[in-house]
């Protein structure tokens, strides 16, 4: 999210969640940022408006996590409008921000902020209930670590627009090196494999020893780590925790545990299985993708583009990549896109389903540069069974928008990211 200019200084580089942010905060008392550690939020938030004029408390600090723990109402003493960071460490914190909302309305605004996802702590999402806007701040979209706006595709797509065909004018773009170095906004400013590496365990060995103790008490960081390492080299795929129980030698309830410890730290996503009711039967299990393909690539223990680009994983990395861009262009729209995959239990799939309202929009990765008929039989199958599908879309490595059908494109990945 930082880069230096000529002047050494850090130049910083808009989001392109700001403007649904600001709009959010003009019309409700309080809005919810929950993202990983190191997905810029702080930064962000002394960036955007109206917060980079706030008071800004991060309960980071131990004295102000003290004070908060004691009283919580006296962290924003005097003040209407307040960001408070790391409030997953303070759970009667939201309490407090609930009852001053109800007794002073629309002159007290809150920005709450956090490493864990809220949704997904009970008394978070029960103090805030019908009170908050809730937004994920993910790693940066390709686009935004060179400063272009956000794309239009996804919403023309959603709405039955499909872009012209022809061959796109673009610098390319090396989807290896993209996931081997990752989206996280302080690798723009690391150079080399190496320091990419020695950033990732960083990373990892942060997220260990502190998060996730903040969060819940672990008695084996050893076998915590095993089953990231294992859910890693499934990113994009169904797990089945009975199996990852087995091969790492831990408990099934550990393992369940586990992952659902991933998921509230903002690190793990489920993606679930599209479901409207059909004459196909159909699996219902979720699929898991990670916050970074990068992060994802170093926990799998790929450290470097030639090795990963022999991965038999790699499928599943680039569609962790297309799966980040797909949820960070979802939130720009209201209202917001739900994505899910489709898999029939005849082994019939769509790696991606974007609903919208009563249409939808179907989405399929291939790792090739050359988009074929023949590589969309999946996506076919799914217009036969959803006729309410405005189109179906073949995502692929190369730079061609090519109609495949009257209602199948295939098109460029870099276009889902803003690179195009």
């Amino acid at each position: 999210m930082n880069e230096n200019n000529s002047d050494n200084e850090i130049k910083y580089l808009p989001r392109w969640i700001t403007s649904s942010v600001e709009r959010a905060l003009r019309d409700h008392p309080v809005v919810v940022i929950t993202g990983a550690r190191q997905v810029g939020k702080s930064t962000f938030l002394r960036h955007a408006d109206p917060t980079r004029v706030w008071r800004y408390v991060s309960f980071d600090d131990f004295d102000l996590l003290g004070q908060a723990e004691r009283d919580p109402k006296s962290v924003w003493a005097g003040l209407e409008q307040v960001v408070l960071d790391e409030v997953q460490k303070v759970p009667a914190v939201l309490s407090a921000v609930k009852q001053e909302v109800d007794k002073r309305r629309r002159r007290f605004q809150a920005v709450l902020s956090g490493s864990a996802n809220l949704l997904l702590m009970q008394k978070v999402s029960e103090s805030l209930a019908g009170r908050a806007v809730y937004f994920t701040l993910w790693p940066m979209a390709l686009g935004e670590t060179v400063g272009h706006p956000a794309p239009e595709i996804l919403s023309n797509l959603l709405a039955g627009r499909l872009p012209t065909e022809g061959e796109i004018q673009r610098k390319d773009e090396d989807p290896f090196r993209v996931i081997s170095r990752g989206l996280m906004p302080p690798l723009l400013e690391v150079s080399g494999e190496e320091a990419v590496t020695r950033w990732w365990e960083g990373y990892v060995g942060t997220y260990l020893e502190r998060d996730l103790r903040q969060i819940s008490q672990v008695a084996s960081l050893t076998d915590f780590k095993r089953v990231m390492q294992s859910v890693a080299l499934r990113s994009g795929q169904l797990i089945h925790q009975s199996d990852l129980a087995r091969e790492d030698g831990i408990s099934q309830p550990s393992v369940h545990r586990y992952i659902n410890l991933l998921e509230t730290t903002c690190v793990v996503q489920r993606l679930p299985a599209f479901a409207r009711n059909r004459t196909k039967r159909l699996i219902k299990s979720p699929k898991f993708y990670w916050v970074d393909a990068g992060l994802a690539a170093y926990l799998a223990g790929y450290f470097d583009v030639r090795s990963l680009s022999m991965a038999r994983e790699w499928g599943g990395f680039m569609e962790t990549l297309i799966f980040h861009h797909l949820r960070v262009l979802a939130q720009l729209m209201v209202p917001r896109p739900e994505i899910f995959y489709w898999r029939t239990t005849a082994g019939h799939e769509v790696d991606f389903v974007l609903e919208h309202g009563r249409w939808l929009v179907a989405l399929e990765v291939k790792l090739s540069s050359t988009p074929q008929y023949s590589d969309c039989e999946g996506l076919r199958l799914f217009l036969e069974e959803y006729p309410e599908t405005r189109c179906a879309v073949l995502v692929h490595t190369g730079r061609e928008i090519r109609r495949l059908g009257e209602r199948i494109i295939a098109l460029p990945w870099t276009l889902l990211c803003g690179m195009s």
